[in-house]
């Protein structure tokens, strides 16, 4: 199994990264150019002494929760000068069984915050526990699989999902505190 350096260098720059996208590039071009982060936040100052240097990201274009999530990360790396790969999860499976969520999920993004020496300091993902509260309130509407409306209601739900990661700036609040968090 490959160590965190090597999938970093085969991962590609978070800007390549963007570029390449075809699925949810305008949208999280989109949530970038809205999203203000807090001005004189001090605990950048604070996370700034911890060493972090890059952060690998396991990510894929067709995610929403990336489409989100990763916007709100630019603007954090840029305020950090923190150096962003994108490694895409479906090329190479071995990296994220290694962060399952809930022990079984590959879901994603998750982000591997290392220091200059590609040590792993600090995990987050995939997302803020308000973003998961509101998710799993909103899955709790959907029928059994069994019914015969489930398929329909579940491109619903996922619509719904999409529209509020697009639109919802307490979200994208709420995905930055909870990644400055995990970086404290």
């Amino acid at each position: 199994m490959a160590n965190l350096k090597t999938y970093y260098a085969e991962a590609k720059p978070i800007h390549q990264y963007i570029d390449d996208m075809s699925v949810n590039k305008e949208n999280l071009l989109s949530i970038y150019k809205e999203f203000e982060p807090p001005t004189n936040n001090q605990r950048l100052d604070s996370i700034n002494t911890k060493g972090y240097h890059y952060v690998l990201v396991i990510t894929e274009d067709w995610c929403t929760d990336a489409m989100m999530n990763n916007a709100i990360l630019k603007h954090i790396s840029e305020q950090l000068n923190l150096e962003v790969r994108a490694f895409y999860r479906d090329a190479n499976t071995d990296l994220i069984d290694q962060y399952l969520t809930n022990g079984k999920a590959r879901a994603i993004p998750i982000y591997i915050f290392m220091n200059e020496k590609f040590e792993q300091q600090a995990v987050w993902g995939p997302r803020a526990q308000s973003v998961q509260n509101f998710v799993n309130k909103l899955r709790q509407t959907l029928p059994d699989k069994s019914n015969p409306d489930f398929e329909d209601k579940e491109k619903t739900f996922h619509q719904t999902v999409r529209n509020r990661y697009l639109t919802d700036h307490t979200l994208w609040n709420d995905v930055y505190e909870s990644i400055l968090k995990t970086l404290l």
